[in-house]
């Protein structure tokens, strides 16, 4: 039995990384509905699929401008991206084009951005933003 090429492979433990993707954006998706139900507010709800679009294209060029060694594009504006909500649509593209995954201190920073976002919401939804969170 021929074994793919890595590239071939696919995402690995696939099943199980679309439920944390799942879980993690529970709270985003029923704050965001929340906050548009009641605040009428739906910037949220309509940001995170947005600048998930964008982050995921911003990985996919700058994975291609790794293969082709041409200018990359600047991790802070990844990170930009993800702050800005495109977080789903980064952990999305990190496993779809297996970039990103092995960098330990981006991979720190891009699970803090994905906290403080899990923050903000567990401060809106339970604890009408104590924290301060919620503006």
């Amino acid at each position: 039995m021929r074994h793919a090429s890595r590239g071939e492979e696919g995402v690995r433990h696939a099943r199980l990384k679309w439920l944390v993707l799942v879980l993690l954006c529970l709270l985003p998706v029923v704050g965001g509905l929340r906050m548009g139900l009641g605040d009428g507010t739906w910037l949220p709800l309509a940001m995170y699929p947005l600048v998930s679009l964008v982050s995921l294209m911003l990985y996919w060029q700058d994975k291609q401008q790794a293969r082709s060694q041409a200018w990359r594009t600047p991790e802070k504006v990844l990170h930009a991206s993800e702050l800005l909500g495109g977080w789903p649509g980064a952990l999305l593209a990190q496993q779809v084009f297996r970039h990103k995954t092995r960098k330990v201190a981006y991979q720190v920073v891009f699970w803090g951005i994905v906290f403080v976002h899990q923050v903000f919401w567990v401060d809106y939804l339970f604890l009408a933003g104590r924290w301060g969170f919620v503006i």
